[in-house]
C-alpha cells in the first residue's frame, strides 16, 4: 500500500501552528516526487490537497562505537489542504475545537 511511504507526521510547536492555516507536516520517502505525494495524501487521507512543498534536511553523523555512518535521508513534506477540510493527526482531538 502507498501510505508505507509516509514515514510519520511531525508534531511539533511550529506544524501544529500550520495545522490552523490547513497545513500539514510529514516525513516521507525522499524518492517520491511531488505529484505522487499528492496522490499518496489524497488516499490516505480522503482530502483535496492543494499544493505540496518539499524539502531535505541535510544528513546527520551517528557513531556507534568505533563505527561512523549517517542517519538515513528523507524528505520533510509541508501540504496544504482545501479549506474546510482536516487531516486527524492528533489522537482525542475533534473538528470543533
Amino acid at each position: 500500500m502507498m501510505i508505507d511511504v509516509v514515514k510519520y507526521p511531525i508534531l511539533t510547536e511550529k506544524s501544529v501552528r500550520l495545522m490552523d492555516a490547513n497545513q500539514y507536516t510529514f516525513d516521507m520517502d525522499s524518492r517520491l516526487t511531488k505529484t505522487q505525494i499528492k496522490e499518496v495524501i489524497k488516499e490516505a487521507f480522503n482530502v483535496s490537497v492543494v499544493a505540496v512543498n518539499t524539502h531535505r534536511p541535510p544528513r546527520k553523523k551517528r557513531r556507534v562505537g568505533m563505527r561512523q555512518g549517517f542517519k538515513s535521508s528523507y524528505k520533510r513534506v509541508i501540504i496544504t489542504v482545501k479549506a474546510g477540510e482536516t487531516i486527524q493527526l492528533l489522537p482525542g482531538s475533534s473538528d470543533a475545537a
